[in-house]
């Protein structure tokens, strides 16, 4: 049997006049490089997706600090028994700074030049508490004296407070190699000194300066984008009522994303205003 001769190729107005009649017919929209088979079977459904239950807000109202950090392992156990130790022996805050400097639990001490402990007013109302020391503080061993220190003086004398009006410090006393971010055991090792520091203190508002700070000290997963401008009452084990605590963006974010100065003008604005309520 001799097999039919294929089509002849359609000329350009055949072409041209084969698209005008689909046009006019309403085909006027190419969707698929490909025609569908229509007498083919259906393909069958796909699965329904799984529902993922809803994560629930973070509450805000009164953060629980008795307990370590949820990302505390066991190793870190043994420093962070050694601090609460030796911190509950400090009657005040020059005694806490000596044991923080004779403290060899953390890893981070054997690589920085020096302690980084506190800087501004032991009695001032407002405790400012950041990261971790970075280059130009482990070199003079003050908190907060490079660009992000400068910063942050420039952001406090904006609302008419300077380091005689604020005490700060950081969650970390050592500089972590290369700026990066403390370890969850490096934090927990230092945190029952930070909390000893609080209680000597007694300020009347708390700043947490950063995501590292805001997370560790409440105690919760969120970014500081989402903490930032919220005001907690923090329960801090010693203190007889909760603290007033708000998180701000560290400077040296601020520095890195300038266009975010905005927001943290709005929570200086917020600090000073509960300030000037509870004087």
């Amino acid at each position: 049997m001799a097999l039919p001769e294929p089509p002849a190729p359609l000329t350009r107005d055949a072409a041209l006049a084969l698209l005008q009649w689909q046009i006019e017919m309403g085909a006027d929209e190419a969707i698929g490089e490909v025609a569908p088979n229509r007498l083919a079977p259906p393909a069958p459904s796909p699965a329904p997706p799984r529902a993922v239950p809803a994560r629930p807000a973070p509450s805000i109202a009164q953060p629980n600090l008795a307990a370590p950090p949820r990302a505390l392992t066991e190793s870190a156990a043994g420093p962070v028994q050694s601090a609460r130790i030796l911190a509950a022996q400090a009657e005040t805050i020059d005694a806490l700074g000596a044991l923080i400097a004779g403290f060899d639990a953390c890893p981070l001490k054997r690589t920085a030049t020096t302690t980084v402990f506190v800087d501004g007013n032991p009695a001032a109302p407002v405790m400012i508490i950041g990261e971790a020391p970075g280059a130009d503080e482990d070199r003079i061993g003050k908190p907060f004296v490079g660009r992000a220190g400068q910063l942050l003086d420039r952001m406090l004398a904006a609302i008419g407070l300077d380091r005689t009006g604020v005490q700060i410090t950081n969650v970390i006393y050592w500089r972590p190699p290369g700026n990066r971010k403390p370890t969850a055991a490096e934090i927990a090792s230092c945190l029952p000194f930070v909390f000893r520091h609080i209680v000597l203190s007694r300020p009347k508002i708390l700043v947490l300066a950063g995501g590292t700070a805001a997370s560790t000290l409440l105690d919760v997963a969120d970014g500081i984008t989402r903490l930032r401008g919220k005001w907690f009452d923090l329960a801090v084990p010693g203190l007889a009522a909760p603290l007033p605590t708000l998180p701000m963006f560290h400077p040296a974010f601020l520095l890195r994303s300038p266009e975010r100065k905005r927001e943290a003008w709005r929570d200086l604005l917020a600090l000073k205003a509960r300030l000037t309520e509870l004087e």
